[in-house]
């Protein structure tokens, strides 16, 4: 069964804390979009807050509170920002399941390649390290990579950070050369992720839907959820 991410792009904290309280009890992951406004366009939450020395962000980082219902449901952290690398070590502290690094951002991909390699045992055995690629990008600059990772992101379209954007139909194809090259790596999908393109994007290879708008933007979304997973 195809794994269902529910993707959640808030500049506020209590509207990110009311999405996830409409999925909690139907999944066990939901990805949180981070954008800082400098890779992206986009300013979502914390860094439309004032980003760290926002309120809930820093008593997360203290320990004096957890992420919105962290003992129901974990969450994956899709680092659309340009310090990623820089401040690894922060974001981890806000007790992610997985960590999703853009490949467009990360600078000189060999650099990225020894800071992967040199990442702690500790931080591997309890965070999934994924990377983002979108469809303009070579499949090819991320091959170096695979090993140092558990997953890839295929983003739908270029146009990253923003709600309710079309797939680029690109990305069956960079799908398709992932599955033929990794037989065994988790592939998921982040943009354009409907009732239509879901089925095509799983024959292609996909194994973990990222989807936003077609679940929250519905009347049930318990019943749209169950459906992506019936797919």
């Amino acid at each position: 069964m195809v794994e269902i991410i529910p993707a959640i792009l808030e500049k506020d904290y209590e509207d990110l804390k009311d999405k996830i309280a409409l999925v909690r009890d139907v999944v066990s992951v939901v990805q949180i979009d981070f954008c800082d406004g400098i890779f992206v366009p986009t300013c979502t939450w914390p860094f439309s807050s004032g980003g760290g020395a926002d309120e809930h962000f820093q008593r997360i980082l203290n320990e004096q509170e957890g992420m919105p219902f962290w003992e129901d449901i974990d969450f994956e952290l899709d680092l659309m920002v340009a310090d990623a690398v820089e401040n690894f070590d922060i974001y981890t502290k806000l007790g992610p399941k997985r960590i999703i690094f853009h490949i467009e951002a990360v600078g000189d991909l060999e650099s990225f390649h020894h800071f992967l390699e040199g990442i702690d045992m500790y931080i591997k055995d309890s965070i999934e390290i994924g990377v983002a690629i979108n469809p303009a990008t070579p499949s090819e600059k991320i091959f170096p990579l695979i090993s140092c990772i558990d997953f890839v992101q295929c983003m739908g379209n270029d146009k990253i950070g923003h709600k309710g954007i079309l797939l680029d139909e690109q990305v069956y194809k960079k799908i398709k050369i992932l599955r033929e090259k990794y037989h065994d790596l988790p592939i998921a999908v982040d943009i354009g992720v409907n009732k239509v393109t879901a089925p095509l994007l799983v024959k292609a290879g996909a194994t973990k839907l990222v989807v936003g708008s077609a679940i929250f933007k519905t009347d049930d979304i318990i019943g749209t959820i169950e459906e992506f997973e019936n797919l």
